[in-house]
């Protein structure tokens, strides 16, 4: 490469402020350097940046393309001294979540993460056999984001985010749909669809066995079968509101809970005996002032 990157600023700085003694003000040189600097390119790039046969000069056609690409490769070098003064301040240079609730509540945050850490990858993973804690535990995710469990392990520190209702629901077109209630029997008389990572473990899952059950670790999986008409569900209402708003889920009304709606906890973990560094951090700060919270059966909301 002949050229430097100086030249290139030099040409940015030229086309920015419209003449060779305005850059050469704005970047602290002489009008000789500035020109010397633009003649270098001119010769390096083998085509004429500029024409100077006006008194002021201006961007010739190769010159207009030419500068796109210099702006560019300088947009990149910038991104590369960011990347590595993140580095250098001892950031993280990735971070990796266990999430079992709805990801939609969550990006108010990620966004500002993606805003303050822009160098820092993020790999979000489902849990392990059903449990957020057990990836935390081991190492294998800094920070998760779950349904509250009781007894966590020890090592283990938690804050809660706040509450979520879980609806029962089927498709329209499902026998269970067009029950105005729904007994506990008459739920277990039919297939049903649960989230693996939470079948078993949440309370008063016992009352929703069946003698028929398709597990799921994918929220999505779980969307398509229940819309099939394959089964009943359990789902956080935050996530099927739009389906159930267009008619397309039914929310089952339990007979032995006319009147109650079912809130679980969101808890945030992380390990203490694994320090977080800067960025996961400010990332479980943010994640602990979150207040997951949405609109119960009476219009109050589930969190303050």
């Amino acid at each position: 490469m002949r050229y430097s990157l100086d030249q290139l600023e030099t040409l940015a700085a030229v086309a920015r402020a419209g003449s060779f003694s305005a850059a050469a003000r704005q970047l602290g040189k002489t009008q000789s350097t500035v020109s010397a600097a633009i003649g270098n390119l001119e010769v390096d790039l083998g085509v004429a940046l500029f024409d100077r046969a006006t008194k002021i000069p201006a961007l010739t056609e190769a010159g207009r393309r030419l500068l796109r690409e210099a702006h560019g490769v300088l947009d990149r070098c910038r991104a590369l001294e960011g990347h590595a003064q993140s580095l250098a301040d001892a950031v993280e240079a990735s971070l990796t979540l266990a999430i079992e609730i709805p990801y939609n509540v969550l990006m108010p945050v990620f966004s500002a993460f993606a805003e303050r850490f822009p160098h820092v990858d993020l790999e979000v993973r489902h849990p392990l056999h059903g449990d957020v804690s057990v990836l935390v535990r081991q190492g294998e995710a800094q920070l998760g984001i779950g349904f509250a469990q009781p007894g966590y392990a020890r090592e283990l520190a938690f804050v809660q985010m706040g509450k979520l209702v879980m609806a029962h629901v089927a498709a329209r077109t499902h026998p269970l749909a067009a029950l105005p209630t729904v007994s506990f029997g008459e739920l277990h008389r039919h297939r049903r669809l649960a989230f693996s990572a939470h079948s078993e473990r949440l309370p008063t899952t016992e009352y929703l066995d069946a003698t028929r059950c398709w597990r799921a670790e994918s929220y999505l999986a779980l969307l398509e079968m229940t819309h099939a008409g394959l089964g009943w569900a359990t789902l956080p209402r935050l996530l099927v509101r739009r389906e159930l708003a267009a008619g397309e889920l039914v929310e089952l009304q339990l007979e032995a809970y006319p009147h109650t709606d079912w809130l679980l906890g969101v808890d945030l973990l992380w390990n203490k005996a694994r320090p977080l560094g800067q960025a996961g951090g400010w990332l479980r700060d943010e994640l602990a002032r979150l207040k997951v919270s949405e609109t119960d059966s009476g219009g109050h909301p589930t969190a303050f």
